[in-house]
């Protein structure tokens, strides 16, 4: 996976990126706009709680949900509408693809804020943080662009559930993933429904019942990860050209139709019967063939010339 897409990053030369500043939600979370060449904007989300070690606690979880539901006012979903898919073109920037990284060295995140959990013993309370957790990991699965993740260091816990919840991941090789919950007392049930179904059973069983870590070449052999930066000396540049190559792959497709594949995938991932997903799929497929879209994209292919999207879901 790794030789695959580095051969294929030199695609990220053919755009060019404007930056916008980086603005703050609060001091828990950095956000940065980047306008693809006028295709669309990509959010680079950074979480910025350094003291804490990027701990999901109550505020950080609120604050990201904030910020999903307003990305998903700048998304084109599978059901929009050709007036409202207009109106999001005209009014907004569309939103095509979320990278979420950190802002801390060697940490992304070291899960649920402990000391929270433990100061307040309200059941209610408890209770109020892990649906707000379950509300953001939800909201990554279904946000109808890709969600890309960057790891450079420490994923643990709900960190680690995280990363597991975003559909690309990108580590560095000094990157460690855990669920140690066992280990205070906390077993991470939670997490283990991300892990387990990121990772393959016996491994998600090893990380859950022994609270081990995992290293990153472990991980990326478990499909916890995507691929991995070769050195911590080359994590900057690495990432920027591998993250790069993938938003361009991502951009150069209409969004309507990646928004369609990302919502489908994830359902059929969750069918039990086989027949049933092929059935489903059968019609996904039906549908998608009959989008403008796809009809312009195979006419270009045939006709050896670039496809022009509308990102209608006409």
């Amino acid at each position: 996976m790794r030789s695959f897409l580095l051969k294929n990053s030199k695609h990220f030369k053919c755009f060019s990126v404007q930056r916008f500043p980086i603005r703050s939600l609060s001091s828990n979370v950095l956000v940065n706009n980047d306008d693809f060449g006028g295709r669309g904007v990509v959010q680079r989300l950074k979480l910025n709680n350094p003291k804490k070690r990027n701990a999901l606690s109550l505020a950080m979880l609120q604050e990201l949900n904030h910020h999903f539901e307003l990305m998903e006012k700048q998304c084109i979903s599978p059901t929009t509408t050709s007036e409202s898919t207009s109106k999001t073109n005209e009014e907004q920037r569309l939103l095509r693809a979320l990278v979420i990284s950190s802002n801390c060295e060697k940490i992304f995140s070291s899960g649920h804020d402990l000391k929270e959990l433990a100061e307040n013993n309200d059941r209610k309370y408890h209770q109020l943080i892990f649906d707000e957790c379950t509300k953001l990991m939800l909201r990554m699965r279904d946000l109808p662009v890709p969600v890309i993740c960057q790891v450079d260091g420490l994923a643990a816990a709900a960190g680690c559930q995280f990363v597991a919840s975003c559909d690309i991941v990108l580590a560095t090789e000094r990157s460690h993933f855990s669920t140690p919950g066992a280990n205070v007392g906390l077993f991470c049930s939670t997490p283990g429904i991300a892990v387990a179904r990121s990772v393959h059973r016996r491994m998600a069983a090893y990380m859950l019942l022994t609270g081990r870590p995992i290293n990153a070449n472990e991980a990326l052999i478990s499909g916890l990860v995507t691929c991995i930066s070769p050195s911590v000396e080359a994590m900057h540049s690495q990432f920027f050209f591998i993250t790069e190559s993938i938003l361009e792959s991502i951009i150069a497709k209409p969004a309507s139709v990646i928004a369609l594949g990302k919502q489908f995938l994830f359902k059929q991932l969750e069918m039990d019967n086989l027949a049933d997903a092929y059935s489903q799929g059968s019609k996904v497929m039906v549908d998608n063939l009959s989008m403008k879209d796809c009809q312009e994209g195979i006419d270009a292919f045939l006709k050896k010339r670039q496809p022009k999207w509308t990102h209608s879901n006409e």
